[in-house]
């Protein structure tokens, strides 16, 4: 009987794997449309959005790009080794509304997300939805992630994964340390557009 119960758990963990894995084939292989286009100082960055793991966050993102609200958004918390953070469209306008002192607090116009928490771990690339304390508080600020960041996992709704262009994500503008990251004359997004 003991041997029946180890062989049936054994089973019923290579499914979750196997459910796990192509849960992660599913995502990483989502239609075109389901794309955001970053275009940085130096060349296009491309994220592979997840509507099937976060469609209230994927569809904020795509409204927002659509509506041109991204354009020109500050990278403004940008720290070594761990993220890049942007999408704050209401202080972070570099070119109609930046305001140093607030950027970072802001949101857009339309109401906070609810949480979508998955199993979806936080690896080098992934994109997440920033919030404040209270897990359902995004609203269009996001980071991408240069390391992988397993403190995060189940906490912070996954969003997409960069499948272009990780290079140049590398190369975004760093901020200090001593200022949990906030970046002094920090890079944009130049463009944002949505489909791919």
């Amino acid at each position: 009987m003991k041997l029946l119960s180890i062989a049936a758990a054994t089973l019923m963990m290579a499914a979750m794997f196997v459910v796990g894995a192509n849960a992660q084939a599913n995502v990483e292989n989502a239609p075109a449309k389901d794309r955001l286009t970053i275009q940085l100082k130096d060349g296009n960055v491309v994220i592979q959005l997840y509507p099937s793991v976060a469609p209230k966050a994927v569809a904020r993102l795509e409204t927002l790009a659509r509506q041109g609200d991204f354009d020109n958004v500050a990278f403004h918390r940008v720290i070594e080794g761990f993220m890049a953070q942007t999408g704050d469209v209401q202080y972070g306008d570099m070119k109609d509304g930046f305001d140093p002192s607030l950027v970072g607090t802001g949101g857009s116009k339309l109401p906070d997300l609810p949480a979508e928490f998955s199993d979806m771990p936080f690896k080098r690339g992934t994109v997440g939805m920033a919030r404040s304390q209270d897990p359902n508080s995004a609203n269009s600020q996001f980071f991408i992630m240069f390391a992988d960041g397993p403190f995060l996992n189940g906490k912070y709704t996954v969003v997409g994964k960069v499948i272009k262009g990780m290079d140049l994500v590398d190369k975004i503008k760093r901020g200090s340390e001593s200022d949990n990251g906030a970046v002094t004359d920090p890079d944009r997004m130049i463009k944002v557009t949505v489909g791919g």
